[in-house]
């Protein structure tokens, strides 16, 4: 699964007017911080866009979180291992300190949703999911001319629950097979957790975490190509055993078990669902203040 900046046709002179819009005067507003996907860094013209664009229309402060170094760490990571670095750079912002929002794109949801569930750092309100293979990844074939794809292919095809792949290799850590539930729930050493489909000491605070969240706002992309299937931007996915229909969340068994506190914030009226006809993470100002910035304030 891609990001690649090129999804992006903003000119410079695009990035520098709202560099110069977000330098007003901030409100006192909650902060907030944007977590970047797989193939992208804080500096890319995708991650600045989001971020200066949001910081410029609500006059807050916003940042966007690297984990590791970025690029590179963003693919040769294990996912847990992306969670803890991210909770730590969180935790040391003193910005944040009475709570904030979360914006994350693509595989950045599956980070902010380790931060919400594992971390104990300051709570996070208002969770923006932008693009996000949030139900899972069905397959690792559609990563375009990636040159990490090659390598992709090469620990899907040796298994790509094994624990080289799950340790070193962060898309491992949310493929999540429909027809080996078994291999899945046995190996994979994050997904299963932050679903509490796999219980453990921690299950009962992560589901706490999540479903305290004062906002989920889901944002799916209609033409998307990179996330399968496309409604896992919506918590929705195959069912089990079943690779031929995806279905909507509230048809999933996470739903109806209400493992991690999703159909408790949907119940409260606290899960918004939109979409965009754009490709994957391409979203227009109009868009970013119609479907974002009201849940930010």
């Amino acid at each position: 699964m891609k990001i690649m900046a090129s999804c992006f046709s903003f000119s410079t002179t695009f990035i520098v007017l709202l560099a110069i819009f977000s330098s007003i005067p901030l409100s006192s507003s909650t902060a907030f911080i944007v977590l970047h996907g797989v193939s992208m860094f804080c500096q890319d013209v995708g991650s600045i866009y989001y971020t200066l664009t949001i910081s410029g229309m609500l006059r807050v402060k916003g940042s966007c979180v690297e984990v590791g170094n970025g690029l590179i760490s963003s693919w040769m990571m294990g996912m847990n291992d992306q969670v803890a670095d991210a909770c730590r750079k969180i935790t040391r912002m003193g910005e944040l300190k009475g709570g904030y929002h979360m914006v994350s794109l693509s595989q950045g949801n599956m980070v902010g949703r380790g931060v919400i569930e594992n971390c104990d750092g300051p709570p996070v309100k208002s969770f923006i999911s932008v693009g996000g293979p949030n139900a899972g990844h069905s397959s690792t074939i559609p990563c375009g001319k990636f040159p990490w794809c090659g390598l992709m292919g090469h620990y899907y095809g040796m298994g790509v629950y094994n624990p080289m792949a799950q340790k070193h290799f962060g898309p491992a850590g949310y493929i999540k097979i429909p027809t080996d539930m078994k291999g899945y729930l046995a190996q994979s050493k994050f997904l299963p957790y932050i679903n509490n489909e796999i219980q453990d000491a921690q299950s009962a605070e992560r589901k706490r975490r999540f479903s305290s969240l004062t906002m989920l706002v889901l944002i799916l992309f209609r033409a998307d190509t990179i996330i399968l299937p496309q409604i896992s931007s919506h918590f929705g996915y195959y069912p089990n055993g079943d690779f031929s229909r995806a279905v909507p969340v509230q048809q999933t068994d996470l739903y109806q078990k209400d493992t991690f506190g999703f159909k408790t914030l949907d119940k409260a009226g606290k899960v918004k669902f939109f979409s965009c006809p754009g490709q994957h993470l391409v979203i227009t100002p109009p868009e970013i203040r119609m479907y974002i910035i009201p849940y930010m304030k």
